[in-house]
């Protein structure tokens, strides 16, 4: 559920740009913020909201304080982003900025920060009409239309994703990111050629660089995998893994394309790596379980499949 009043009065100058003068508490809250110091950022703004409850831009600085210790704190603990804790967190930001849309509207903005905060609260529908509504104000900033694409993707809506992704290109050319979920959003249409187009050319643009992104080289490997070449496989896989040894999917799908390749010991290896980085996936473990059962290792192979059982009787497995 929404929890805006009404999505339809979002449109305004950005918190940064505000018609009205600052107040002063609300200056100083964003020099702490452009500082880093969010909690005395909160601070002050808790305070100055206090006495000046009609505050749009206090309580607009406040939200964007809030999704930005929400990203900090993912940062530290490497986290998905998606715990309860976050949750209630993104929830307490979309608050703030709800009370202060009943005094002005949203700009483009602070649009797409209550967008990212309805992602983190599972409200798709919300984050894509928020999205929307900040690239229709605002439309030339390239990441509201990579986080648009990123909603249309996982709404499954990839005709409407490829656009967004475009668009975020043609404003960012080369921005690795877009181009891997232009891969991602052709893979979901079935233009696999086109998909393996958009993940060469995003692994090529890396080519130089030595903070290397391993998304490109891990879809390109899963699209290889699901076409059934796992020796075209492998070369992307590994290269993933050596960039982000602790991502689970790259260990799973190079097990899946040791698997046809019958190299059962090096399938199992992989698996059992996945399993350990992602103990709480029911898919991995029942892998894992076909992999022992193949080796003829039966009780390993039982326990799997019994653990794999178990996560998927509770609500949160996956």
């Amino acid at each position: 559920m929404m929890l805006f009043v009404t999505a339809a009065t979002f449109a305004s100058p950005s918190v940064q740009q505000a018609s009205a003068p600052p107040q002063s508490a609300v200056a100083d809250a964003r020099s702490l913020v452009d500082a880093g110091k969010l909690d005395e950022a909160e601070e002050l703004l808790r305070r100055h909201l206090v006495t000046e409850p009609r505050s749009p831009d206090g309580h607009f600085l406040l939200g964007y304080v809030l999704f930005r210790k929400i990203q900090e704190d993912a940062r530290r603990e490497r986290g998905s982003g998606h715990s309860q804790a976050t949750r209630e967190a993104a929830k307490a930001s979309l608050a703030a900025y709800a009370e202060g849309s009943r005094y002005r509207d949203l700009s483009a903005f602070d649009l797409k920060i209550a967008a990212l905060d309805q992602s983190l609260v599972g409200d798709l529908m919300s984050a894509d009409q928020l999205l929307t509504r900040s690239v229709a104000a605002n439309p030339s900033d390239a990441e509201a239309w990579y986080y648009l694409g990123r909603t249309k993707y996982t709404e499954n809506r990839f005709e409407e994703a490829v656009h967004a992704f475009q668009q975020c290109l043609a404003l960012e050319p080369r921005n690795v990111r877009a181009q891997d979920n232009l891969g991602l959003s052709y893979a979901g249409l079935g233009r696999a050629d086109d998909a393996t187009a958009a993940y060469e050319a995003a692994i090529a643009w890396q080519a130089q660089r030595t903070d290397l992104d391993a998304g490109p080289f891990l879809n390109l490997g899963t699209l290889f995998v699901e076409q059934n070449r796992p020796r075209d496989a492998v070369p992307p896989l590994l290269r993933a893994i050596e960039i982000a040894p602790g991502d689970a999917r790259a260990h799973e799908q190079l097990g899946k394309a040791y698997g046809h390749l019958d190299e059962s010991s090096r399938a199992q290896s992989e698996l059992e790596i996945a399993v350990r980085l992602d103990p709480e996936s029911a898919p991995l473990h029942f892998m894992l379980g076909q992999a022992y059962r193949k080796a003829g290792l039966i009780d390993k192979a039982k326990a799997e499949f019994a653990r794999s059982a178990a996560l998927n009787a509770t609500p949160s497995a996956r």
